[in-house]
């Protein structure tokens, strides 16, 4: 008897070590390859975690792909940057409200021979429509992405659509912002990145900022919880306390203090006194 005793407690103890009280508090969070390749979310999501409790997992995909994660009820929260489909998105009922999390802004990058001649200019459309008319090198992600879809609204301001010669000067990487720069710095070629991911790049080449500063080119993310009504094992809790935490005093300050080389990649929505 006094070892079935020792058994029951040891089942006990087992089963308490099993239970949810010990089980990982975790989040899944879809977000772009931005936020990710530019060392933000590696910067900031310990201070949440160490606030809260709570592991944030990323899964770090171009914007459409992240938004078709979170339809699936594959995460808790999807953090992205094309407003149009974050906005379609809630409307749906996939998600549940936006918030204005934080923004940047697109840069038209290329090799510092400028082929185009574009450096210095401020309208993007206009760059890319000299960049096709002298059928210069440009490389597209081509990924769905968010700033895929920000070069797309672009192209079309131009009246140019360049998907007739895709695999010519036109080319689609359908790679994440990194690998896109690093093809683009391997043969010359302009390409649009986010400002964030262009401050972190080491690969840089030849490459160098070339048009920037059109208010076309503005990059605000938005953050969105998952509908729990749709995915009922959504971590509704846990999300919400996600999305209180980046838009509160403190998450707000780990997004502006991120920096590198003294420059600020991330700003929090409400820091431009342009853009409420």
């Amino acid at each position: 008897m006094v070892g079935a005793g020792r058994l029951i407690v040891s089942l006990g103890v087992f089963c308490l070590a099993c239970s949810p009280a010990h089980e990982e508090r975790f989040i899944t969070l879809a977000s772009t390859t931005s936020t990710e390749n530019s060392g933000l979310l590696g910067a900031i999501l310990p201070e949440f975690q160490a606030r809260t409790g709570i592991e944030v997992r990323v899964v770090a995909v171009g914007t459409g792909q992240a938004l078709g994660l979170a339809r699936r009820g594959d995460a808790d929260v999807v953090m992205v940057h094309d407003r149009d489909s974050e906005d379609r998105f809630v409307s749906a009922g996939w998600g549940v409200e936006r918030v204005d999390v934080m923004y940047n802004d697109f840069v038209l990058v290329g090799p510092k021979s400028d082929p185009a001649g574009i450096g210095g200019w401020r309208d993007a459309p206009r760059g890319l429509a000299r960049i096709a008319e002298v059928r210069a090198p440009f490389v597209s992600r081509g990924d769905d992405s968010g700033t895929w879809k920000a070069e797309r609204r672009l192209w079309k301001a131009s009246g140019i659509d360049p998907s007739p010669d895709s695999g010519t000067w036109y080319s689609e990487s359908g790679s994440g912002m990194g690998a896109t720069l690093n093809t683009a710095a391997g043969i010359d070629a302009y390409t649009l990145t986010d400002r964030g991911t262009w401050l972190s790049f080491g690969n840089r080449g030849n490459l160098t900022i070339l048009v920037e500063g059109d208010e076309r080119l503005f990059n605000p993310y938005g953050a969105m919880l998952v509908n729990p009504a749709l995915h009922p094992h959504v971590k509704a809790a846990d999300g919400r306390a996600f999305i209180e935490w980046i838009v509160s005093d403190e998450g707000r300050a780990a997004i502006s203090g991120f920096q590198i080389h003294g420059e600020t990649l991330f700003h929090p929505t409400g820091s431009n006194p342009l853009r409420p």
